[in-house]
């Protein structure tokens, strides 16, 4: 049965809006009776405004904005639900070139190039997608096993994931965080170099989300289901290694990436290219499979110990209902519905 309207679903232009893409282009939406309304956003801040005021269903989401308007970090709340985790890894530090990576490695000697080599008349800048962002997390996380602080002759400034690459050819910042492709196209454009990779960082983390309006799951329960549903099926369809080369034609069109495939296959096929060294591509995009879909408490637990960590969250803010945000229940009546393969 066709929805009554159209579900008004978000995604930014990344590598990770995959099981969105394929599932408008392959027809799962409309094989699961939804009739779905694509929204291509610059970056997350609009993502969160939108979902706030309600011009917007659903979304592909970075946790933060979650848990932003479910806590009311920025001082409003909205309640929201995530039944669909939409994968996990996908994102990398990319790093100007004016950063040897013969002294800098995979951080080890970054503290002290900062320290004594830094010749700019402005503090090392790096940016990050997002304030409340997985970004923002493995950066600061990243950046103190290595010796640094933060505020302390490091600057993070925070632009919407499309606008790094030439930000960092324009030397306005020195490196950033994002999900790919943007990490990619500073390094096949020979601007930038990635010293590691999410999954170098933080192994199996939890990345993208669906995270859907609260009156909307309150109204159409039967259709949020069938979202997650639907999507849970391009997710596996996505993990299949014989759909990639399909997979890269989708996300090149101008609708979603607009990459070159060339950039998009840097990390979506079989080989990285890190802009020092090729290695092994094959855990930078997880989309499918065991429970890596599943919303558990303890995913959510894992970027709400994040963002404490970074000073992001107030002492006394504690999420005193994660199973209400993160929810199982859906996600379970989601799976009973994925048609085979």
């Amino acid at each position: 049965m066709e929805s009554r309207s159209p579900i008004r679903l978000a995604f930014v232009p990344l590598n990770d809006c995959a099981p969105i893409a394929v599932a408008h282009e392959l027809g799962i939406f409309q094989r699961y009776g939804l009739h779905v309304q694509l929204s291509r956003q610059p970056g997350w801040a609009t993502v969160r405004d939108m979902l706030l005021y309600g011009e917007i269903d659903a979304a592909q989401s970075i946790a933060g904005i979650a848990f932003h308007l479910a806590l009311g970090l920025g001082r409003v709340r909205r309640e929201v639900a995530v039944p669909l985790i939409l994968s996990a890894h996908g994102n990398a530090i990319t790093l100007s070139k004016e950063l040897p990576s013969d002294l800098i490695g995979r951080g080890e000697g970054l503290a002290g190039f900062v320290r004594h080599r830094w010749k700019k008349n402005r503090p090392f800048t790096l940016a990050a997608a997002h304030r409340f962002s997985s970004h923002h997390i493995l950066l600061y996380n990243w950046l103190r096993q290595h010796g640094l602080t933060p505020g302390q002759g490091v600057e993070l400034v925070f632009l919407p994931p499309p606008l790094m690459p030439r930000n960092l050819a324009a030397n306005h910042i020195d490196g950033y965080c994002v999900g790919e492709p943007w990490n990619s196209e500073s390094v096949l454009a020979g601007t930038g170099w990635c010293p590691v990779t999410s999954a170098d960082l933080s192994t199996g983390h939890p990345e993208k989300i669906l995270l859907v309006d609260g009156g909307f799951v309150d109204e159409r329960h039967d259709d949020t289901v069938a979202l997650g549903a639907a999507l849970l099926d391009a997710c596996r369809t996505c993990q299949d290694p014989d759909f990639r080369d399909e997979l890269i034609r989708i996300l090149a069109k101008p609708q979603y990436t607009g990459c070159r495939e060339e950039t998009l296959a840097n990390s979506l096929g079989p080989v990285f290219n890190s802009g020092w060294r090729k290695g092994d591509a094959s855990d930078l995009h997880l989309f499918y499979g065991g429970e890596l879909n599943c919303p558990t408490t303890a995913k959510a637990s894992w970027f709400l110990s994040g963002i404490r960590s970074a000073g992001l969250l107030p002492d006394d803010t504690t999420a005193s209902s994660l199973t209400r945000l993160y929810r199982q229940n859906l996600y379970r009546e989601s799976e009973k519905l994925l048609m085979p393969a």
